[in-house]
């Protein structure tokens, strides 16, 4: 379960960080935020499942910041973790799934996980062969501009790799990512196909073979124009898929 911690003083982060550390689950904290207004872009960018969130931060306060995540597509279930008891009514208003005051004690803080790694293990998906234990992701996300740009798994129709770079190409356009597509392949199996040494498609967007220039053969993608070479090397396999529906 991926925990992004957020709190506008350093010690009560390093003091969950540690606390977290203590109880001894399959739990990661994948990042740390001390503003308000930093905290959905965070949560994208690191795919957090649960978010501990203090209440009052500059930027924006942690019932805003709860509204804000409960829009995201699946949420995060959101902790609040504050030294102020008497938020508790406005805190479940806005949806939040527990309610911590500080100083947080571990077996509290333990067993509120423990709930939540019940509730939010169906919104991950299971863990394919060679990801090393790490969860999928849903999104793919890149830094753009100074925020983050993100786009869900299911809308990418292909994936080229290109010097140092990945092409992320979706229903509204490209990304740029900085990652290998062989950790892709390998996070993906079930979602992608490998058509050459430098691309892979979408499986369910894959419908057909066209002939190129010179005899080369070419991928055809459901809501995709363009048309992708596919290498001999992988040729046997993609017509094996396309015959077997």
């Amino acid at each position: 379960m991926r925990i992004l911690l957020v709190d506008d003083e350093v010690p009560a982060r390093e003091r969950l960080r540690r606390l977290v550390a203590e109880c001894e689950d399959d739990y990661e904290v994948v990042g740390e935020a001390d503003r308000g207004d930093e905290v959905v872009d965070l949560c994208i960018e690191h795919d957090a499942d649960v978010v501990l969130l203090d209440i009052q931060m500059p930027g924006a306060d942690g019932l805003e910041v709860a509204q804000a995540l409960a829009m995201l597509e699946p949420p995060p279930a959101v902790v609040l973790v504050t030294a102020y008891a008497e938020f508790a009514l406005d805190a479940f208003d806005c949806k939040v799934a527990d309610y911590l005051v500080k100083p947080v004690r571990r077996e509290r803080l333990c067993a509120a996980l423990r709930r939540l790694s019940e509730t939010t293990r169906p919104q991950r998906v299971s863990v394919p062969a060679g990801t090393s234990g790490r969860a999928r992701r849903r999104h793919l996300s890149a830094h753009y501009r100074g925020g983050v740009q993100t786009v869900p798994i299911e809308n990418i129709l292909y994936l080229l790799a290109e010097q140092k770079y990945v092409t992320v190409r979706h229903h509204g356009g490209r990304m740029l990512v900085d990652e290998s597509l062989k950790a892709l392949e390998q996070e993906f199996p079930d979602r992608f196909m490998r058509i050459h040494r430098n691309a892979l498609v979408a499986s369910e967007r894959l419908v057909g073979l066209e002939k190129g220039a010179e005899g080369a053969s070419l991928a055809v993608l459901n809501g995709c124009d363009e048309r992708l070479p596919v290498s001999r090397r992988h040729l046997p396999e993609v017509r094996r898929f396309l015959r077997n529906g």
